[in-house]
């Protein structure tokens, strides 16, 4: 991945990261301060309560309500041992396990919520992108949604010898087709981050923590590592020493790298990432030629239709659809990307009469997704011309995370037309008048319903239907009321 760039965008509330190739954003992170929660933290606490009868104990972490500790999760690894194995652990008195007292080492698996305190478990693990360290385990499991029993056994073969006194590992499904330095790196980075637990654990006081799970900018890092990031620009001071502490006790090989950014403009402003983010939340993409992508994002599957707009090749009606469809694919790979958008994709390219122009476009597609750090499988074309593919689901898309439904439109995306609205208040005006006996009836309405209404040169409508029910029919405007929303009310 040569040119790319790391841009750490810092506010108290917010943090940002962008990666920028060759000018270009490909992707953005995002981590809001209110959303963080404990959860993978590691903490030395003390026993305070041990229940029998609840077959649970109540540990002092140092927050404000004692964390809770079941029984069940005072056991090592489950998560390698198949199920029939799992039916058969016996989960030990809770009085055998833990004592009033004790200092204990234990990780937390929920965040606290209301009136109760986090859960522990003190069954720890490290998670990297591709592996997740297991200490005092001597093993490799391997993810179970790795289906291929090939790929299985290559993974664990290239894992193994990275187990020692240490701990073993789980192989994450993210590994699966990865190379071995990919792997090397990240068992190399957790024994590390295991060690330096190990150290302070000898070192810290109770009820302090260990290890807590790394910010955006340090998780994006370290996500990154082996990826060939040349530069990382960071505009906050603090969060700059943060990650130049976190990279030479980690990644030393990326210390020199990091830069903190004391520009006149904010960083995504200078580099044009600000822009790029409000375009890639737009339903429409322009390609340079004058054609254009409309990308859906529905509960079930993304939609992307293709359509040459006001492109006019030098040649003919078939060779202008083939450039069109093959400059696309450039674009829907990098919006893929950008918009992380995931599950099943369904792709309309402008239908191609030539064989030879669908296997061009289906091979230029697997091309420009092979830059994708995400998985993605491409299944070819259906028999109604659609280019079916999938993209692994790692995190929320772009547009879940920004944005959420409109109140007006209900994420329809539409809205009823003046004339629609017009016609549903002049029903319920009807309903009302056989419901109840009265002299008057008063609409509230938005203004393009209200001035719709009284309008009479395009129709007498109110006339009409005053005449209709024998009663004085007000508008209002009301202009805090979008489009279709009105009340009738009885006077």
């Amino acid at each position: 991945m040569s040119g790319a760039e790391l841009l750490v965008n810092v506010t108290p509330s917010e943090t940002r990261v962008a990666l920028v190739e060759n000018g270009i954003l490909k992707e953005l992170h995002i981590e809001r301060e209110a959303k963080r929660g404990i959860v993978g933290n590691i903490y030395k606490g003390r026993v305070t309560r041990v229940l029998p009868g609840m077959q649970s104990a109540f540990v002092d972490i140092g927050l404000e309500k004692a964390a809770f500790l079941h029984a069940s999760d005072i056991v090592s690894h489950t998560e390698c041992v198949d199920e029939n194995e799992k039916k058969q652990f016996v989960v030990k008195n809770i009085s055998e396990l833990v004592r009033e007292g004790q200092d204990i080492v234990v990780q937390v698996v929920k965040d606290p919520l209301g009136t109760k305190g986090a859960r522990l478990t003190t069954d720890i693990t490290l998670p990297s992108r591709y592996l997740v360290f297991m200490p005092e385990n001597s093993h490799v499991g391997v993810s179970q949604r790795i289906e291929s029993e090939a790929e299985r056994c290559r993974l664990k073969a290239l894992v193994d010898p990275y187990c020692d006194e240490l701990g073993g590992f789980i192989v994450r499904t993210a590994a699966e087709e990865v190379n071995e330095e990919s792997l090397e790196q990240d068992a190399a980075f957790l024994k590390r981050l295991w060690r330096k637990v190990l150290e302070r654990k000898g070192k810290y006081p109770t009820k302090s923590m260990l290890y807590g799970e790394l910010a955006l900018a340090q998780r994006v890092l370290r996500d990154f590592v082996g990826t060939h990031i040349c530069s990382v620009k960071i505009d906050s001071k603090i969060t700059y020493e943060q990650v130049k502490e976190f990279l030479s006790e980690f990644m030393p090989e990326l210390t020199d790298s990091v830069t903190l950014y004391s520009g006149t403009q904010t960083l995504f402003d200078a580099y044009g990432v600000e822009e790029a983010i409000q375009r890639a939340l737009d339903k429409r993409v322009n390609l340079k030629s004058g054609g254009y992508l409309i990308i859906e994002q529905t509960e079930a599957m993304t939609t992307i239709d293709i359509n040459t707009g006001a492109f006019v090749g030098s040649r003919n009606l078939a060779h202008t659809i083939f450039n069109t469809n093959i400059e696309a694919t450039q674009a829907i790979a990098h919006q893929l990307q950008l918009r992380n958008l995931g599950g099943i994709i369904i792709i309309d390219f402008i239908d191609m009469q030539d064989e030879e122009h669908r296997k061009l476009v289906l091979e230029a597609l697997e091309i420009a997704l092979k830059n994708d750090r995400v998985k993605t499988n491409v299944n070819g074309f259906t028999q109604l011309g659609l280019v079916e593919m999938t993209r692994k689901r790692t995190r929320e898309s772009l547009e879940h995370i920004l944005c959420c439904d409109c109140s007006a439109c209900k994420g329809r995306g539409k809205i009823k037309t003046v004339e629609t609205v017009c016609y549903e208040i002049l029903r319920e005006v009807v309903r009302v008048h056989h419901l109840f006996n009265t002299e008057k009836v008063r609409i509230y309405a938005s203004k393009e319903v209200a001035e719709y209404l009284i309008n009479e040169e395009s129709h007498a409508s109110l006339a009409e239907l005053e005449a209709f029910i024998g009663k004085k029919v007000e508008v209002k405007l009301e202009p805090y009321y979008h489009q279709d929303q009105f009340d009738v009310v009885v006077m």
